[in-house]
Order: structure tokens, then sequence, then C-alpha cells
């Protein structure tokens, strides 16, 4: 699990099993070549699925970071604000 797992500041929960934030998915989902399911999100952050409600924000999340094209993009781009990366000035 991330050292960060408990300081939320502006992030949100999507799962409340393994209190797991929106930052943390999408960390996991930049940082690694390949995810394809939230199956191996969970894995990534040392958890697993519990009751599976997450499972659609956790996929919602990695589509997000997935499909974005960092750099190629206008300067206020949300996903590029979700993700941390900078979007091209």
């Amino acid at each position: 699990m991330s050292s960060n797992r408990f300081d939320l500041g502006n992030t949100m929960i999507v799962c409340s099993c393994n209190v797991v934030s929106d930052r943390q998915v999408i960390d996991a989902v930049s940082a690694s070549q390949g995810m394809r399911t939230p199956s191996e999100v969970y894995r990534c952050l040392g958890c697993a699925p519990q009751c599976g409600r997450c499972a659609r924000t956790i996929r919602a999340l990695m589509d997000q970071v997935q499909n974005h094209n960092c750099g190629e993009c206008a300067e206020d781009c949300a996903v590029a604000g979700l993700t941390g990366l900078v979007a091209a000035e």
C-alpha cells in the first residue's frame, strides 16, 4: 500500500472496504504499463476486492488515465490535473 494511505488531502475514497483513494488508483495506473483490470489495481495496492461496489469507479479512473495522451492537450486539461502529469504548454 502507498505510504500516503491516510493523507487524503483533496482525494476521494473510492473503496471503503480497503480505504483506497482515487489518487492511489490514479498513481498506481499511471506508474504501471498495461494494467487491464480493477483486480490488478487491487493487487498493486496490496489489497483485494471485498464487496465489489468500487470496481466501476476504479475502471473509470483506469480508463481516464489510460486513454489520456498527456502532452498533446490544452493546459487546462482535467485529466492531466487528476494524474499529476503536465499538459502541453
